[in-house]
């Protein structure tokens, strides 16, 4: 299977989705992980017909890490208002070639989208068509050529991270869009979305998942 199921139960599942794989279809046909999570829940419970699935949220094609989908129409509209009220706790993991100056810091830049080129960019003060951008950050770990950042997101922007942390001089490694040197050779970046915080939308228990990150070397330098 090309996923981990990280929790499951009759109304929720989280998956740990691989570096390279989209959340959703889109125009390049390729097979992405809503469709891949709807076969495993058709093939393990034999299911007839069609297969429900919610899309709660994403994360970008090179991102890896948790993603939650909803297994009934009733547990997606709660959980979609608890996206919609900022209830969500998302923290990341990435890992730079520039250490942080300061080593942490909360991060408050204006984001704009240019859907042309697919890209954001961060600027310190207000323009026409931008949105804040706020994420906190703290450098955990370090190894002879990279650091290991740990981030608590705060609002929700298109590649906010990515962006954010180009912005202050540290591209994420492998993110060529926002000025690292050179590509990953698995086609991804390393970024890793860590843990995910929700309230369940049936029991109102509070779940927290943390998702393994990719089995490579370099993660595997940090312990990770």
């Amino acid at each position: 299977m090309l996923f981990e199921v990280l929790y499951e139960d009759n109304h929720v599942i989280v998956v740990n989705k691989p570096t390279a794989i989209l959340v959703q279809p889109d125009t390049t046909g390729d097979t992405s992980l809503e469709e891949l999570v709807k076969q495993y829940i058709k093939d393990k419970y034999n299911k007839p017909g069609a297969v429900f699935l919610g899309v709660v949220h994403r994360i970008d094609r090179p991102v890896s890490g948790v993603i939650l989908f909803a297994k009934t129409s009733k547990a997606l509209t709660r959980l979609n208002e608890q996206l919609k009220n900022k209830e969500f706790k998302k923290t990341y993991r990435a890992i730079v070639k520039q250490k942080p100056n300061p080593e942490s810091a909360l991060l408050k830049h204006h984001v704009y989208r240019n859907p042309k080129i697919n890209k954001s960019i961060a600027y310190d003060k207000p323009t026409k068509e931008s949105k804040e951008a706020i994420l906190a950050y703290k450098t955990i770990a370090e190894s002879q050529n990279y650091f290991l950042l740990e981030i608590d997101l705060h609002t929700g922007r298109h590649h906010q991270i990515r962006c954010q942390l180009a912005k202050i001089g540290c591209p994420i490694k492998g993110d060529v869009k926002y000025g690292f040197d050179r590509s990953n050779t698995n086609g991804g970046i390393s970024l890793h979305a860590y843990k995910l915080k929700f309230t369940h939308p049936v029991t109102k228990t509070e779940i927290t998942v943390v998702a393994p990150p990719p089995d490579s070397d370099i993660w595997h330098v940090f312990n990770c």
